[in-house]
């Protein structure tokens, strides 16, 4: 089998386990002799042309390392045409066989345009908000979900010591995973998700039968992109759009604090996890997981395929094509949600 010129990058936001995806993917690639190119930055990294190679002695210690050694950013290459253009010289320049792209719904919306225009791509899934379709699980879900199950264990703390209500606000732009999961593993007092919309006077009254019954104090969760009814709280915001579109999200739970505290007059604090969620060492599951996709990745580019990405369906992981996923986000699904508010609704 002939030996390979593979590139690697991570775009998007970071998270923990991509690390060790790059690990994966390089400690796959010695077993075929190839060679890996890690690209900086990102997008940015291939229409720049800025590149270096990857050796074992680069990946052998970076399994416990939270972020990526490679850099990562969300520069969207189909901006522009000239950058384009750019990206397509610079795979010739580099002289790869192909690239694997570690990144969310954007970074693999980029493989799938570059996939049809002739670059063989292979595509690894990771965002800690899990709202990737065609896929059971992300890369960097599993870690963040710990960070928030601690923050509100420690916020429970304090909240308690004060008898206040703490509203905790969690990431996952437009889709409730992580808020979800988090809230109900930290074992949230109530949680609030963007796919239902939010009953504020049923907070309100549950907060209310906390406090009768002696429990003086509560712990909200809310995922950031929730909308409150009759409220903006993205005022100042409007514009704020990243390359891919999206509005910069952040603060509803500094409104829904506000709002508490008028209606039912407890002392209320808002704490946004923010970028939090996103830093520190990958779980053993991320750990592992990053890994396996990584190696996955080399092989499937020796299968010759291009334009997939690895989705991970139940314990196997699947080729799929990346055009599936394009434009779509995997929500939570409110029936589910209404089955589980069993856990913080009484």
């Amino acid at each position: 089998m002939s030996k390979k010129r593979i590139g690697v990058l991570t775009g998007g936001g970071d998270c923990p386990g991509l690390n060790p995806a790059i690990r994966g993917v390089v400690m796959r690639a010695l077993d075929y002799g190839d060679e890996v190119i890690g690209l900086k930055y990102g997008w940015a990294g291939l229409i720049k042309a800025d590149a270096v190679p990857l050796k074992l002695e680069d990946v052998e210690d970076i399994l416990e390392i939270g972020g990526t050694i490679l850099g990562s950013s969300r520069t969207n290459p189909f901006k522009k045409e000239e950058d384009v253009q750019k990206c397509i010289e610079s795979f010739k320049k580099l002289n790869l066989d192909a690239l694997i792209a570690i990144g969310g719904e954007d970074t693999l919306g980029v493989a799938s345009k570059f996939s049809k225009l002739g670059l063989p791509m292979i595509g690894i899934p990771k965002t800690i908000d899990k709202d990737l379709e065609e896929t059971d699980y992300t890369l960097g879900f599993d870690t963040a979900v710990e960070v928030v199950v601690d923050a509100i264990k420690r916020l429970r703390d304090t909240a308690k010591s004060h008898a206040r209500v703490i509203v905790v606000e969690i990431m996952g732009r437009h889709a409730g995973w992580l808020a979800l999961y988090g809230g109900l593993a930290g074992g949230a007092d109530y949680i609030l998700i963007p796919e239902v919309e939010p009953n504020l006077e049923e907070l309100y009254n549950h907060i209310r039968k906390l406090y009768d019954r002696g429990h003086t104090y509560a712990v909200v969760a809310i995922a950031e992109g929730v909308q409150l009814p009759g409220f903006t709280y993205q005022k100042g915001q409007e514009g704020m759009v990243d390359a891919f579109g999206h509005i910069r999200l952040g603060g509803v739970g500094n409104v829904l604090a506000e709002e508490i505290q008028k209606n039912i007059g407890i002392e209320t604090r808002a704490v946004i996890l923010s970028h939090l969620q996103r830093g520190g060492s990958p779980s053993i599951r991320d750990r592992i997981l990053g890994l396996l996709l990584g190696k996955t990745a080399v092989d499937l580019v020796h299968e010759g395929k291009s334009g997939y990405f690895i989705a991970v369906k139940g314990s196997e992981l699947v080729p799929v094509d990346i055009t599936l996923i394009e434009g779509k986000t995997k929500n939570v699904d409110p029936s589910f949600y209404e089955s589980v508010k069993t856990f913080f609704n009484k």
